[in-house]
């Protein structure tokens, strides 16, 4: 019996809990009958019965469904808008790519070079002369 009236007290705690949780979020305009901090009495001075009628009679019927997020819509009147963060944005990424080849062909020219100039000192350096038909042109 004593594990029965422990049971019920921790789902009286829980359910005070879950309604103060509601009451101190719901908005001003979601708030029925009484002000914020009469409720927030009511469920801490009379938990049990103050739960029930915070949920029966305290808040707006579907107030739960019409949860406004922080972009300030609520979750059914969303509308797809342009995308906030840049790893998002389509055309972002497509910048990032043309940035990134253009880096990549501008990197593999200086290394053409870099090799094409090397290659003239040996051949100097060995008494050829440099070889301009064995090149590719670029």
């Amino acid at each position: 019996m004593a594990r029965l009236y422990v049971l019920l007290f921790l789902a009286q705690i829980v359910l005070a809990v879950c309604a103060l949780i509601s009451c101190l979020s719901a908005e001003e305009g979601q708030i029925r009958a009484l002000p914020r901090i009469a409720w927030v009495l009511i469920i801490l001075f009379f938990p049990l019965v103050g739960s029930i009628a915070w949920f029966v009679a305290g808040r707006e019927p579907g107030a739960a469904s019409r949860t406004v997020w922080p972009g300030g819509t609520s979750a059914a009147e969303r509308k797809p808008r342009r995308p906030l963060a840049p790893d998002d944005d389509p055309e972002f990424l497509r910048s990032v790519q043309d940035r990134a080849k253009q880096q990549d062909q501008e990197l593999f020219r200086r290394w053409e070079e870099d090799l094409r100039r090397r290659e003239d000192d040996l051949r100097r350096r060995d008494g050829e002369p440099p070889r301009e038909g064995d090149r590719p042109e670029v």
